[in-house]
């Protein structure tokens, strides 16, 4: 893909993913647990990494990170999205290089792993190990989202086509 073309078309991946994460945090909680999200700003990070690239991926996601933060966010909201994205990133990428799972469970993998690294840096920030007995509820939360987001993902996967793709 020509330089200027790939420039563009992960700026627009960005600006979806943003659009994605905004309109999530407008939709009322379905539950009255806190931090759980369906994490739609996934499927542009996901469709980024099957289609551009894994490099591509991470710079979209950690784009999406930093700008929704400062524009939406606070310091300590960043620090839990990004966390969650490392490690929800480098699960994803390894998945997909090392396996032949299907987009919607290496997207599940991918919304655990994001909910387990959320629950590291609440124990850091908050000093007490007592918030690992919300891991389960987030667990669950991070399948079904997982679910939700690889059926979206897999879907533009299959129909999107790009020049220059992989």
């Amino acid at each position: 893909m020509k330089n200027t073309k790939k420039l563009a078309t992960l700026s627009v991946i960005v600006a979806l993913a943003m659009v994605l994460s905004f309109l999530e945090s407008r939709i009322p909680a379905f539950v009255a647990i806190p931090g759980i999200k369906v994490g739609l700003a996934n499927i542009a990070v996901i469709f980024t990494v099957y289609k551009l690239g894994a490099r591509e991926g991470v710079l979209i996601s950690i784009i999406r990170v930093l700008l929704v933060s400062i524009l939406f966010g606070s310091t300590v909201s960043l620090w839990y999205s990004l966390a969650g994205a490392i490690l929800s990133l480098i699960v994803t990428i390894l998945l997909k290089k090392y396996t032949k799972l299907a987009v919607v469970t290496v997207s599940v993998a991918g919304g655990v792993s994001h909910n387990i690294a959320q629950i590291g840096v609440a124990c850091l920030l908050l000093e007490t190990n007592i918030i690992v007995y919300y891991l389960p509820f987030l667990l669950l939360s991070g399948t079904v989202a997982g679910i939700a987001v690889g059926v979206a993902s897999a879907l533009l996967i299959k129909r999107v086509k790009l020049e220059g793709s992989r």
